[in-house]
């Protein structure tokens, strides 16, 4: 008992408690583990869900039937939360979704299929249903799908008073807000008072008295990256959403666009290692098959065109034939280079630090960066190969394959994302396959030319 004592002092997910669920699954004991599990908040019982094997979670989940609840599956992985959903009891699902504010219903909804939505649906209150169909009909990743329909108003001329008065008696506030949005007669938002300066204000202030600098509107088919930009970049908390005629529709917080931030910076960094879009661990081995193998058939054929330039050396190679033991150090390490300056650029664009009216400043940096770090590894290759094979030419070819690769490589990793971008195409998608097979043909190139000119 001392033991569940302290891990109810520290209601962590950590592997002592993930350990201890385990155990007390095994032991089919329902009392131990709805103590271990209750005291978790919901993101750790996602992570709990996401982390323990299919067979482990239906036991779980068999011990704790009413478990899962709105916050749970509103924290859960795409793939895992379609799969809960499908075995909840229609009951439950009803009660869970009621729970959320209606961005969080309309991000579960727009995961699952149109027979599952409309069952969901048909759950939910008139009014909250009305507020999620409509959320749904705007366009996919764009602010009226991240926007919660839930928005605390005030007409532009209310005082301190009268405004604390109608919160105070208000039947249903969302369950977090940070402004107060002011409209005008025909419901076009005009500005917004934080709580802070309200609760701090005299009762007969006016709201328009104390409005924040930082007030702005977000179209309703505005994209998401684009809103998260706005947070990040104007250090907002919340911001009214609006219609074609201004008109206010609803409110986007900063949990929702920081989720998008993140969930942004997620996507290039898997698609760069060329694992999809979207990756759990609790994901199954076909569908990380699935994501994978597409990628590694592309691979395949980019590294064809590397033996085809090789192919074309047969006879240099065969002549002296340590070239073989040399030559991947060049295209490897120009891989490597290509691959910090690509992700450097990548995450510029995300986040717009790299537009067209400084690629050219960036494009000459790194121009610079891959000569000098190509002299510099020049120097030391060159040395090394004619210390191990006893001729300065080798060295020679050495070092200057390398200042070759490296300027390409640098260039590489900033100009491919940057046409990609140019052409309509998302950066990560592609780049780290073309960058890769770009440094390893030129290194090959490079080499094996520079052997046939400078050692036959």
């Amino acid at each position: 008992m001392n033991d569940l004592a302290a891990e109810e002092e520290d209601p962590g997910l950590d592997t002592r408690r993930v350990t201890a669920i385990l155990e007390a699954v095994e032991a089919a004991d329902a009392p131990r583990l709805a103590a271990l599990v209750q005291p978790l908040h919901p993101a750790d019982v996602a992570d709990l869900l996401e982390q323990v094997s299919a067979p482990e979670r239906r036991e779980l989940l068999a011990l704790l039937p009413d478990l899962i609840d709105g916050d749970i599956l509103s924290e859960l992985d795409e793939s895992l939360r379609e799969e809960l959903i499908e075995t909840l009891p229609r009951a439950q699902l009803a009660e869970a979704m009621r729970e959320l504010d209606s961005d969080d219903v309309v991000d579960i909804l727009e995961d699952l299929d149109a027979p599952q939505q409309q069952e969901i649906l048909e759950s939910l209150d008139t009014a909250d249903r009305a507020a999620v169909e409509k959320a749904l009909s705007y366009p996919e990743n764009s602010a009226g799908r991240l926007m919660q329909r839930e928005v605390v108003m005030a007409p532009e001329h209310w005082t301190v008073g009268e405004t604390t008065d109608f919160l105070r008696n208000a039947q249903h506030l969302p369950d977090q807000f940070y402004h107060v949005v002011l409209v005008d007669p025909r419901m076009r938002p005009t500005g917004y008072a934080t709580l802070g300066r309200i609760l701090s204000s005299p009762r007969e202030t006016r709201l328009r008295d104390i409005l924040e600098d930082s007030f702005r509107t977000i179209p309703v088919t505005t994209p998401e990256e684009d809103v998260a930009y706005a947070f990040n970049q104007y250090h907002l908390i919340s911001c009214p959403v609006v219609d074609e005629n201004e008109r206010l529709v609803g409110v986007i917080t900063i949990d929702d666009a920081m989720a998008v931030l993140d969930d942004e910076a997620e996507e290039d960094m898997l698609r760069l290692a060329g694992v999809g879009e979207t990756v759990s661990i609790a994901d199954g081995p076909f569908a990380t098959i699935r994501t994978r193998l597409p990628w590694l058939v592309a691979n395949l054929f980019t590294a064809s065109l590397s033996a085809f330039v090789i192919s074309r050396f047969e006879s240099t190679i065969a002549a002296i034939v340590s070239l073989a033991a040399v030559m991947p150090i060049v295209a490897s390490t120009g891989g490597i280079g290509g691959t910090q300056s690509l992700a450097v650029a990548v995450r510029a664009l995300a986040t717009r630090d790299l537009t067209s009216a400084n690629a050219g400043r960036v494009v000459r940096r790194e121009l610079l960066s891959g000569l000098v770090n190509g002299l510099g590894l020049a120097l030391i290759l060159g040395i090394g190969g004619w210390l191990v094979y006893g001729d300065w030419r080798l060295g020679l070819v050495l070092g200057m394959a390398m200042i070759v690769n490296q300027v390409v490589a640098a260039m590489g990793g900033v100009l491919v994302p940057l046409g990609l971008e140019r052409l309509g195409l998302d950066p990560a998608l592609a780049s780290g396959t073309f960058v890769t097979t770009l440094t390893d043909v030129m290194g090959y190139l490079s080499f094996l030319g520079l052997a046939t000119v400078l050692l036959l």
